[in-house]
């Protein structure tokens, strides 16, 4: 597969798609398929993946730039990084959990390129509903209000767990952390949001 290719004009994501990548429209083999393909030149299983995963990326690229331009950048770079490593591509994991770790460090060198600090510290969390999300009083901005006041590692591990989807030991590889270290800013993450106001609602429900 020529490294040249052009890729699938990029798109805004999908409203929401509760987290998980969906199944690209048309296509029903799985990831492994896919690749395999892929990896014999076949350039619309490439594609396949590119649509099954574009809406994911882009979500993520913003969780961690906030800026809906430069998550589209990141889009066209992650996908241009995984083509140039076909064909002779091995899946290994999860494709979410390959992506996780060039999403995020496209995405900081994004933020680098307009000046924007790369610390932990200043990385955004999910993006906050608008005030009257959920009724009177915000309910969804104050989650994600309270998500925000989260250390980042544990905020991270968090979303990758209850958004993304992805199983403690995918989360583990994606991060490079142990599983324990995992389970344990999950818990304290947990811990945080139960005695938080903002947060405790969901627990009570």
């Amino acid at each position: 597969m020529p490294a040249a290719r052009v890729l699938p004009p990029m798109t805004a994501p999908a409203p929401d798609t509760g987290g998980a990548a969906a199944a690209a429209p048309g296509d029903p083999r799985s990831d492994d398929e896919l690749v395999a393909a892929a990896n014999r030149g076949d350039v619309g299983a490439f594609e396949a993946l590119y649509l099954r995963y574009r809406d994911w990326v882009v979500r993520l690229a913003f969780r961690f730039t906030g800026n809906h331009e430069d998550a589209l950048d990141v889009l066209q770079e992650t996908f241009s990084y995984l083509l140039r490593k076909f064909p002779g591509f091995r899946l290994t994991a999860r494709f979410t959990t390959f992506l996780y770790p060039a999403v995020k460090n496209l995405s900081l060198t994004q933020r680098r390129k307009r000046g924007l600090l790369v610390s932990d510290e200043t990385l955004p969390a999910e993006p906050a509903a608008p005030a009257d999300a959920d009724g009177p009083g915000g309910r969804r901005s104050d989650l994600a209000e309270a998500l925000a006041s989260l250390p980042p590692g544990q905020r991270e591990v968090l979303l990758l767990r209850f958004v993304d989807e992805l199983s403690l030991e995918e989360i583990a590889v994606a991060v490079g952390i142990p599983v324990g270290t995992v389970k344990s800013r999950i818990h304290h993450a947990l811990a945080a949001l139960r005695r938080d106001g903002r947060a405790r609602r969901y627990f009570d429900a």
